[in-house]
């Protein structure tokens, strides 16, 4: 559905500047490329908008302050690495690399990964990390959290199951690598599943843990769950207490666009690791975050590559 989704807009934005371009470029090319422009990098002025809220949010954080030299930075990366993802990656190459489960490529005693995406996304946003696990023998599982605005809680059918095939292909509890809202919907699975002695480890990639100031302006059932310090967050918490928290690894940013103030991305008692300058796409496909994280199941990929 996400992917569906996702073609249509992309489709729609070239097709809407290729039509403006043949309107105006007789009349004033100015214009018309003026338009091009606007049409086609307009979301990169919606993200400026989302780093300055956050340089303003973030005022009372107890996390570092970020510079707008940082912010800076991490717009210039997101406007990178957004239409890789929401152009390329998930509406036209989610299935490239399909999961490995099947006993010729998963193999036994080698620890599986189940990758859980974030809001408004599918499978494809993993493309990169997929890459680097073909032929590794580790098996892996990419869910795609359907329906793509339901609640949060509506997804623990979905990572069960994921969890379960990844554990049987390799006989050992997986490790889960979740993105911004994966990260919530991994936790109220945890929650409704008591699944703590089913998984090894979970890594947490921009989570809003603690909820997001954007989410105010959601009216989606998931967007509102995200809201800062509301019920639904309140509950999770009381779910799982705070020395649980030892099983996960929560990456978070001082220049996260999308996820502020900063420190709610992070746990009490979690190993938490801050990345300053990254914003919240970009941090999912830094090299040291993707290094790090797949060393816990024993994988070495060396050099990283995130464009394809």
């Amino acid at each position: 559905m996400v992917a569906r989704l996702q073609q249509l807009i992309t489709c729609t934005l070239l097709v809407a500047a290729l039509v403006w371009l043949l309107l105006f470029w007789e009349w004033s090319a100015v214009l018309a490329l003026s338009g091009v422009v606007v049409l086609i990098l307009g979301y990169s002025g919606f993200l400026a908008v989302e780093f300055v809220a956050l340089r303003f949010v973030n005022r009372s954080d107890p996390s570092p302050q970020p510079s707008w030299r940082e912010l800076a930075g991490a717009w210039w990366g997101e406007t990178l690495t957004t239409p890789w993802v929401f152009c390329w990656r998930q509406p036209f190459r989610s299935k490239l690399f399909p999961d490995e489960l099947a006993l010729e490529s998963a193999v036994p005693g080698r620890r599986g990964i189940v990758f859980i995406h974030g809001f408004f996304c599918n499978r494809g946003f993993w493309s990169p990390w997929l890459k680097q696990l073909q032929g590794s023998g580790h098996a892996y599982m990419a869910v795609n959290l359907e329906p793509p605005f339901s609640s949060i809680d509506n997804y623990v059918p979905l990572i069960d199951a994921a969890v379960r095939r990844v554990h049987e292909a390799t006989g050992l509890p997986p490790l889960l690598v979740c993105h911004s809202m994966g990260g919530l919907a991994a936790r109220a699975w945890l929650r409704a599943m008591k699944a703590e002695d089913r998984i090894h480890h979970v890594v947490t990639l921009g989570t809003p843990h603690r909820g997001t100031w954007l989410a105010r302006f959601s009216r989606v059932a998931n967007g509102r769950q995200m809201q800062l310090t509301g019920q639904w967050h309140q509950e999770l918490d009381a779910g799982m207490p705070t020395h649980r928290h030892r099983l996960f690894t929560c990456w978070y940013s001082n220049c996260d666009n999308i996820v502020f103030p900063s420190s709610t991305a992070a746990l009490p008692s979690a190993d938490n690791r801050l990345l300053r300058g990254a914003a919240h796409v970009q941090l999912a496909f830094l090299p040291q975050v993707m290094l790090e994280t797949l060393a816990m199941t024993g994988i070495n990929c060396g050099k990283v590559r995130t464009r394809h």
